[in-house]
């Protein structure tokens, strides 16, 4: 018997019929900037020394490594998949260490595991968020002021987007795999998940990320997949499909 549409490798919807990987999601420990309170998200400065991680930041990602390591993630071998944001790819080199993974399963992300970019926000006191965040509530389209500097600004749907776009890559390119998914900021981590268990993308606040906390995707708090009127509804006599 075939798949159902939805469910073939490759198309990816969400919330997912199923999933073939486990996956564990991380936020990269603190970085430079984020100590002193400065909001970065320009492409241009992920791979600059600040976008690096703080000391409190390396004590953050060896915890995650250490929660990793207990929660037996990469017991039986794992892909790690970190941005190339310096502070997530720090990241991901301590939680390999650690749990015996070779440098030949990081797997640097490029675009789809980028900050998300707050466009006017740049440079701004981290705790100006709170004023993108309250958008977010209303609407998940409702984008950043753009700025001239080269940052993107981004809504919760394009992030969701470009989400999406990273797992239809893994759920293709593994099959019954573990993935170490290590993001620079919690939004990413945070819409995905969303996105996962089918809750509405205006609450993506409330499954924020610390700094170096993992989560498991726990493939039962996907709710049950259901087809589309379309795939269900069938007309035996076209064009007569009353």
């Amino acid at each position: 018997m075939s798949e159902p549409v939805a469910g073939a490798r490759g198309l990816f919807v969400m919330p997912p019929p199923r999933l073939t990987n486990r996956y564990f999601l991380v936020r990269a420990g603190e970085s430079e900037f984020e100590s002193m309170g400065v909001i970065n998200t320009n492409p241009v400065a992920k791979t600059s020394v600040d976008s690096g991680l703080s000391e409190r930041g390396k004590k953050q990602s060896l915890r995650a490594a250490f929660d990793l390591k207990e929660m037996g993630a990469c017991d039986n071998s794992c892909w790690i998949w970190p941005a190339i944001t310096q502070r997530a790819y720090q990241t991901a080199e301590i939680i390999a260490s650690l749990n015996g993974v070779t440098r030949s399963y990081i797997v640097p992300e490029y675009s789809f595991l980028d900050a998300r970019g707050l466009g006017a926000y740049e440079g701004k006191n981290l705790e100006s968020v709170s004023q993108i965040y309250a958008s977010d509530g209303i609407s998940p389209n409702i984008k950043p002021p753009p700025i001239d500097d080269g940052t993107p600004n981004e809504s919760v749907a394009d992030v969701f987007v470009r989400v999406t776009q990273l797992m239809s890559i893994l759920e293709t390119q593994y099959s019954g795999d573990t993935v170490v998914i290590v993001s620079p900021d919690s939004d990413n981590l945070s819409i995905l998940q969303a996105g996962l268990i089918g809750l509405d993308l205006r609450r993506h606040r409330d499954l924020s990320f610390a700094p170096g906390e993992v989560r498991f995707v726990d493939t039962n708090d996907i709710p049950p997949y259901k087809q589309p009127a379309s795939a269900v509804y069938k007309c035996l006599k076209p064009p007569n499909c009353n």
